[in-house]
């Protein structure tokens, strides 16, 4: 399947993107497997951490819905939440600064007083075809929204989460196949994977998880946000199975992982990549 070519501004929107991703909004059936749980996502508002958002709310889960600016998105996210039975928090603003990560925090604390898990799901990326290119105000925010910003919101989430609490960070297929058009971008995804491993270690004895997904090519508004239109119409190509992901195709791996199910599974990096294998 091929994407049409299309292109959008950053941060990119739902609405504008042709075919519509599928967040499970048909298709996804809760099983009980949250009940009683609160979580913070970031990047909530579209893609993948709406998709996360909607099956965490079908699974029984109120959701803090953590966003840049996406306004319109981030609302149809809170829509899909509240529909499922289940509370929803608006939480603009720039996860860059660390004074709004421990304020996205407390906000959740405060909104459903307690703390189960955390997502850290928002990204930044732009493409590059030569290092030179590369303004240094764009590697330092790649790294701020990526991988600083996940330091911030665990620090502050830690004093909140008891135990059999669930952290799960977005990684990246490119954090073992790098992307040489993507080198802010996968530098930081190979950062993710090495947090989540320490932090693992760090958290067991508190009786905390943490874990990464690694997703290949999904098909979401960072993709025609940030790519030039001829990799948006190749997009997915290059995974064995020959397209992109749907958000709905990634988020079941979201909920085994912040779920009691897995209570076993720590430090682990789970790959939803079309058939490539990342090692």
């Amino acid at each position: 399947m091929n994407m049409p070519v299309q292109q959008q501004t950053s941060p990119g929107k739902e609405a504008a993107m042709h075919p519509k991703p599928d967040h499970g909004e048909q298709s996804y059936k809760g099983s009980g497997k949250l009940t009683g749980k609160a979580a913070v996502i970031t990047g909530a508002d579209s893609g993948i951490g709406r998709a996360v958002a909607l099956a965490f709310a079908r699974e029984g889960a109120d959701v803090l819905i953590s966003y840049l600016n996406e306004d319109e998105d981030a609302r149809e996210t809170a829509r899909l939440v509240q529909e499922a039975g289940r509370k929803a928090v608006l939480m603009p603003g720039d996860i860059a600064d660390p004074a709004h990560c421990r304020a996205t925090i407390a906000k959740a604390v405060d909104s459903f007083g307690h703390l189960d898990i955390l997502v850290n799901n928002a990204a930044h990326q732009r493409t590059f075809d030569s290092l030179e290119d590369i303004p240094d105000e764009e590697w330092d925010r790649t790294f701020q929204v990526n991988i600083t910003a996940m330091f911030h919101l665990c620090k502050a989430a830690m004093r909140h989460m008891k135990p059999g609490a669930a952290i799960v960070n977005t990684a990246s297929i490119n954090a073992d196949a790098p992307s040489p058009s993507l080198l802010a971008y996968a530098a930081t995804k190979g950062a993710i994977v090495n947090f989540t491993a320490s932090l693992a270690q760090l958290l067991a004895e508190k009786g905390i998880r943490a874990n990464a997904v690694a997703p290949g090519p999904i098909w979401t508004p960072l993709i025609p946000s940030t790519m030039p239109p001829e990799k948006v119409g190749g997009f997915g190509q290059q995974v064995p199975m020959k397209r992109p992901g749907q958000p709905a195709e990634v988020a079941p791996a979201y909920v085994l992982l912040a779920s009691d199910q897995a209570s076993y599974i720590s430090g682990a990096t789970v790959a939803v990549t079309g058939g490539k294998p990342i090692i």
